[in-house]
């Protein structure tokens, strides 16, 4: 197996043993992001783009990348981004494979280092199917921060098609999923939310 094969996720929760709790505004509480004016001029100009192409890969490249980036300036550059890159964890467990998307709190672009967040695109523009991947991907990235010695407390994943954003939290072997959905009209909230665990990261740092 890969990440890619943890389609349902009923199945991503059996075969990692792991419980489900599903939680209403589970993400309310963290303090929203204003977007830079560079970010709203850039998806005044893709969004309508990407809706008329309608392919995973312009919703990827025109939507959810910006987004991200917007992120990784947010911590001045200090965050690495990486797109369709391998990372291979644990074979036995089938968390092998490419990640659409990984957020890493160091700024190396040579390779990926832990602390990690990791985003799946939405296939065929349904959330549902990429929620199992999404867990596989935070279990393995669990396993990479520890044993890096970098284990986090809570590993955090999203699932968005571009205009829609699904996020969820793993807290040992307790996957958290938000009811909520947000739309990317809901930027602020979203950009927030993927900034959080990097916050949280950087202030222990310097604490």
């Amino acid at each position: 197996m890969s990440y890619s094969d943890f389609k349902p996720i009923d199945q991503a929760i059996a075969i990692l043993e792991l419980t489900v709790e599903d939680i209403s505004h589970l993400f309310s509480h963290i303090a929203p992001i204003e977007p830079s004016h560079r970010l709203k001029e850039t998806l005044d100009e893709t969004l309508d783009l990407a809706a008329s192409i309608s392919t995973k890969k312009a919703r990827s490249e025109l939507i959810i990348t910006p987004v991200l980036l917007e992120v990784r300036r947010k911590f001045n550059n200090k965050i690495g981004y990486f797109s369709g890159n391998t990372f291979n964890v644990d074979e036995s467990k089938g968390l092998t494979g490419a990640c659409d998307f990984i957020l890493s709190a160091s700024k190396n672009q040579s390779l990926v280092t832990a602390p990690v967040l990791t985003l799946v695109e939405a296939k065929d523009n349904d959330i549902r199917i990429g929620l199992g991947q999404c867990v596989a991907q935070m279990v393995a990235a669990q396993i990479f921060n520890a044993r890096k010695d970098r284990e986090q407390p809570v590993i955090y994943g999203a699932v968005s098609t571009g205009t829609n954003w699904k996020f969820i939290m793993l807290e040992n072997q307790t996957v958290k999923i938000d009811f909520t959905e947000y739309f990317i009209t809901q930027l602020n909230q979203i950009l927030g939310i993927l900034a959080e665990p990097f916050r949280i990261y950087f202030e222990g740092a310097i604490a």
